[in-house]
């Protein structure tokens, strides 16, 4: 199933809590402000700042396509020379496993590819980027003046959750992972847009946790369904990261967070990343998707093995799911959207604003979403415009602190407190 296709063709699963009526204030321009019609110049601000990504996608295209991120492509949104434009610092290296791997359980076999590509990758374009296993690091390779690669997985590295394969993953230089199989409920953790089946997470869904406590990993809960992210969060010792979506309260798709669920991963010392996509965040733009995408209701009683786990398809090779897949790349939105649901970056403000409003500034971040597929604001086609978030938090009247913590700041106290325990 495309990327795409998994988030519009999705089972409603609403947030704990009722939903309060969206204002529209909340999506009007700035009192005064005339859009900009197109980027504007990197601010000194940006410039000077640590910026880092909670979650960019690198490798799917490298790996099925042959490429290198260390050119400029012609296409997509995210490469190095495009990174350093933007004023990247570092990125969560998000090596993906989507779900066209998993009919043929070869979930396992493209993630150790995956990472020891992304791993290559690193040391092919070790004039730009270094890989980094803490914040320490970060800053090391900061102060050489590259950018820095902290990996982070997303999608089932194992459906069934292997700690064996999770502990080898975690030496090859894996230091943050999404417990969801993407957006498909494996065998210890139910996810959003898939139909529930453990309640949230299971036994082993702790032991998972556990593991990558005692690790030091960095434990992300995007893609969770809201009971998932609840006992999460209260299962680990460490704080946990939400590290690309939206808000619930604005947006009522089911990958975005509930307010209790922000509350809760902000009491436990964690961050929520924005995304930078209209289908998380703009809710005219939903309205207009939901109208042609009807919801899904959960079944009633819940299933006691997970969907994926039902079958297992054993007519394809890997070969032949590579080809498939190289058909969606790169994962850009190609559509058309209308001016009226076309959201401009002053609006995706507004978001994170939302977000500072409900858990505080210490634990907003931004997780774009790049090269998944975000339909963008007009003012950022790709990573270089990176800089029309700091301009648009500027017209918010944020101070200078308050941007920096959500630049970046924000992302690196976590890693740290994950990582080196401090």
């Amino acid at each position: 199933m495309k990327r795409r296709d998994i988030l519009k063709s999705i089972t409603f699963l609403p947030a704990a809590g009722s939903v309060l009526p969206l204002k529209s204030m909340l999506f009007a321009p700035a009192s005064g402000h005339t859009l900009a019609s197109g980027p504007q110049p990197m601010p000194d601000l940006h410039r000077n700042a640590f910026v880092m990504d909670g979650h960019t996608h690198v490798m799917s295209r490298e790996a099925v396509l042959k490429s290198d991120i260390g050119q400029r492509y012609p296409d997509g949104t995210v490469d190095l020379p495009r990174a350093k434009e933007g004023g990247l610092d570092a990125m969560f290296f998000s090596v993906y496993t989507p779900e066209n791997y998993y009919p043929g359980r070869f979930e396992t076999k493209n993630t150790f590819r995956v990472v020891n590509l992304a791993l290559d990758q690193i040391k092919k374009n070790s004039s730009m980027i270094e890989l980094a296993l803490n914040a320490s690091d970060i800053e090391r390779i900061n102060k050489k003046g590259k950018m820095a690669a902290f990996l982070d997985l997303e999608g089932g590295y194992d459906l069934y959750g292997d700690l064996d394969l999770l502990r080898a993953l975690y030496k090859l230089g894996l230091r943050a992972m999404q417990l969801t199989a993407h957006s498909t409920t494996n065998a210890f953790i139910d996810a959003c847009n898939d139909v529930y089946t453990w309640g949230g997470i299971n036994e082993h869904g702790k032991a998972v946790i556990k593991e990558m406590n005692d690790l030091g990993m960095v434990i992300n809960v995007a893609h969770a369904s809201n009971d998932a992210i609840l006992q999460s969060v209260a299962a680990s010792r460490h704080p946990v990261i939400y590290s690309h979506g939206g808000f619930y309260k604005i947006v009522d798709h089911p990958r975005c967070i509930s307010d209790e669920a922000a509350k809760a991963i902000a009491a436990k010392g964690g961050v929520i990343g924005v995304h930078f996509g209209s289908l998380f965040n703009n809710p005219k733009y939903w309205a207009w998707q939901r109208a042609n995408n009807p919801v899904k209701v959960q079944p009633n009683p819940q299933p006691k093995t997970p969907r994926i786990l039902a079958t297992q398809v054993t007519t394809q090779t890997i070969e032949d799911v590579d080809k498939e897949f190289a058909r969606e790349l790169p994962f850009t939105f190609n559509g058309t959207i209308p001016d009226e649901y076309w959201m401009h970056v002053d609006q995706l403000a507004k978001v994170i604003d939302y977000g500072v409003n409900l858990v505080g500034e210490d634990h907003i971040a931004l997780g774009s979403d790049l090269d998944g597929g975000p339909e963008l604001p007009r003012e950022i086609k790709d990573i270089s415009d990176y800089p029309q978030i700091t301009i648009a938090m500027q017209k918010l009247g944020y101070s200078d602190q308050r941007i920096k913590k959500i630049l970046g700041l924000n992302w690196l106290r976590v890693i740290r407190k994950v990582t080196e325990g401090k």
